[in-house]
This record gives C-alpha cells, sequence and structure tokens, in this order.
C-alpha cells in the first residue's frame, strides 16, 4: 500500500495549500506524515524524531487550523529550549501563516528587555513562542494569561528536561485550560517524558521514528591529537578540507575565547557564540555566520540544537563531548533537510574512552575512524 505523503492529502484549507506550494513544500517528511493526520484530527502527540525533520511544520500547521484570528488572544503556545530555536520557530511559524490574514506571533525570550514584550502582548497575540524561564516571569507579572489556549507545544522537550525546567513547563500546563491539545516533540526519550506525557497529556498517539543521521549524509572522521595541538589542528583541518561554513564546537566558553584568538591569528574569519552574550550579540553574530560573512562560528553546546543553518558544510568537535546524544544533536547540524556534510572530532588519548562510548552507543553507525598527530 502506497502512503500519499504530498500536503495535499491533508484537510487544510484552499489558502493553506497555496501558500505550501509557494513556500515549496512537495512531499511530507517522515515526521510530518505520521503526525500531521492524528495532530490535525485532535489528537494529543508525543513525537520522537531527529533535529532537522520538519518537526516545526508538524506542529504548527494544527495549531493553525484550530486558530480563530478574529479573536486576540494567546491560543497557541510553543515552548522552546534556546533563544535561538524560539525565534527560528517564529520565522517559520510566520512563513506559514502567510496564508492567514491578521495572525500576531510574538517570540518572548530571556536576554532582552521586557518592557517591549509587554507592550506587544498589551496589543494582542495568537500565537507566543518562548523560553520557559521568561513565560515564568510574564505569568508571575501578570502580563500573560494562558485562558484562551488551544494547543500547547513542547519543541524539543528533552532538551528542556536537560536544562531543569521540568517544574516551570509543569506549572505552565497546569494554567492551561485542560481541554487544549498538546503535542510534544523530542529527539530522545528520557524518563521526564513519560513523567510528562502522564500528567499533562491526554491518551497521546506516540509516534517515533528510528531514522537516524544517514552514514551517507554526514562523513566522520576522527583524528587523535595532543592536548596542547588541539586548537592549532583546527585550523588545519579547515586548510585540507576547505569548508565553506564550519561550526566548531567547545565544552567550555574559555576554549571558545581561545580558538577564536587562534583561528583569527591565522587568517580565518570566525566568531564566536555562547551562553554569556547579549541577545542583540547572538543575533548579530547568527546573521553574520549566515550571510557568509564569516566562514567558521565557535559555539558551546548554546548552538547544539536548534541552529538551522543552511549549507553549512562541516562541524568540527574541538573536545568531544562526554553525551554521546550531544554528539549526535552536534554533528546533525550539518545535514540539516538532506544536505551532505563532514563530521570531523578532534581526542586526545585521554579521551579515546569518550568516542569508545559514541561508538558503542551508535554501533549501527559505521564511523570512519582516522588517527592523526599533524
Amino acid at each position: 500500500m502506497t502512503i500519499d505523503t504530498s500536503f495535499s492529502s491533508l484537510p487544510l484549507s484552499p489558502a493553506m495549500q497555496s501558500n505550501l506550494q509557494q513556500l515549496g513544500y512537495q512531499s511530507m517528511t517522515p515526521i510530518q506524515a505520521a503526525s500531521l493526520p492524528p495532530a490535525l484530527a485532535g489528537h494529543d502527540l508525543i513525537a520522537q524524531a531527529k533535529t532537522g525533520s520538519g518537526k516545526t511544520a508538524a506542529f504548527t500547521l494544527p495549531l493553525l487550523a484550530k486558530l480563530d484570528a478574529g479573536r486576540f488572544a494567546v491560543q497557541a503556545l510553543v515552548l522552546c529550549p534556546t533563544r535561538e530555536l524560539a525565534d527560528q520557530v517564529t520565522q517559520e511559524i510566520r512563513r506559514l501563516t502567510r496564508a492567514e490574514e491578521n495572525v500576531k506571533v510574538l517570540t518572548l525570550c530571556g536576554g532582552t528587555p521586557m518592557r517591549p514584550q509587554i507592550a506587544s502582548l498589551e496589543h494582542g497575540a495568537h500565537i507566543v513562542a518562548e523560553t520557559p524561564g521568561r513565560i515564568m516571569d510574564h505569568l508571575e507579572r501578570g502580563t500573560l494569561s494562558l485562558d484562551a489556549v488551544r494547543t500547547l507545544v513542547l519543541d524539543e522537550a528533552d532538551r528542556m528536561l536537560d536544562m531543569g525546567f521540568f517544574d516551570d513547563i509543569a506549572s505552565v500546563a497546569r494554567q492551561c485550560p485542560k481541554d487544549r491539545q498538546t503535542l510534544l516533540f523530542s529527539a530522545t526519550y528520557p524518563e521526564g517524558i513519560a513523567k510528562l506525557s502522564q500528567q499533562f497529556l491526554r491518551n497521546p498517539r506516540e509516534i517515533k521514528l528510528t531514522e537516524q543521521h544517514s552514514n551517507a549524509k554526514i562523513k566522520q572522521r576522527f583524528y587523535e591529537v595532543e592536548d596542547h595541538e588541539r586548537l592549532h589542528a583546527v585550523g588545519l583541518l579547515l586548510d585540507h578540507y576547505r569548508p565553506v561554513s564550519t561550526l566548531a564546537f567547545c565544552n567550555t566558553k574559555q576554549q571558545c575565547r581561545d580558538l577564536l584568538d587562534v583561528l583569527r591569528a591565522q587568517g580565518f574569519e570566525a566568531l564566536t557564540l555562547h551562553g554569556e552574550l547579549e541577545q542583540h550579540e547572538r543575533d548579530q553574530v547568527l546573521v553574520q555566520f549566515a550571510n557568509r560573512s564569516c566562514s567558521v562560528l565557535v559555539a558551546t553546546d548554546v548552538a547544539a540544537r536548534g541552529l538551522d543553518i543552511a549549507q553549512l558544510e562541516a562541524v568540527i568537535n574541538v573536545d568531544v563531548t562526554p553525551d554521546p546524544e550531544v554528539h549526535v544533536h552536534r554533528i546533525g547540524r550539518t545535514r540539516r533537510a538532506g544536505e551532505e556534510g563532514w563530521a570531523l572530532s578532534l581526542a586526545s588519548m585521554d579521551e579515546m574512552g569518550r568516542v569508545g562510548a559514541i561508538e558503542e552507543a551508535h554501533r549501527a553507525r559505521k564511523w570512519n575512524g582516522i588517527r592523526s598527530r599533524s
């Protein structure tokens, strides 16, 4: 039996169908094909899929289907782990709402002044994408009401749980109407997901896609280096592979600063992204990297999820992360939407145990291990 993966097979308005065609939405991705029919039918969902799989459209189309544009009240709430992801979700929702008139979408995140956000809320909004910390600020101040919420979306719920936001998520869920629809999307399935489901979802449909990042799409190499060679080795990799754009991950903010100095001294156009930057600084860095004003973005794991960078050719793990799942999310930045890319990891002899853990956790993949002492 052939499954129809065309968007035209979905019960969407003619205006939305036309907009999807204009945006280049041809066929549904696996997560969209599996989740959109039950979500549009009103079911709660727990959907597990890899990053970069089209999850934003998978939850945006159902929430838009229930939206009353004539009522200026927050009817859909999207919780995201980071400011970057909330911004990108907002941008994509705005693209998808072009078929609807007068739909207002807001981003409410920390690191930016409260006053403009409060003023925007006073003028009314239909959809809000925000981080857990900032929504709690608004709820405590009484500047945001959840009484009209019809759809609650938990995007990258596993990451929010990792960041310690379970209590905040639970508080938000309790303040939303009980008859709302809840759509939970997660790349992994930690214990906290089951706890959230039991407490706040109503007979959810569970969708688990086992598809992982394809070996044919991500070409991996591991290089053994001495610790004192590590930062210099990044430049050697850039010279050898010559990627147009590269995301280099460090485990600490200080390592980011040190690598930035080394790369600039070697003549590379590089910028850094980490948690100590103000929001306007982060925005400026991402714009410059997206428009190719710099070729290397040095980042901590604040950038490991949520960043949707088009045509990212390489990811370099300057430090091997202790967590194999974080490794997967890091390298997943380089093959968004089916694109190919390099994943290059530097490891000292002491870190080879971490490499072994990654291989064990993902033994279904065939890693290409190459050791170099350049």
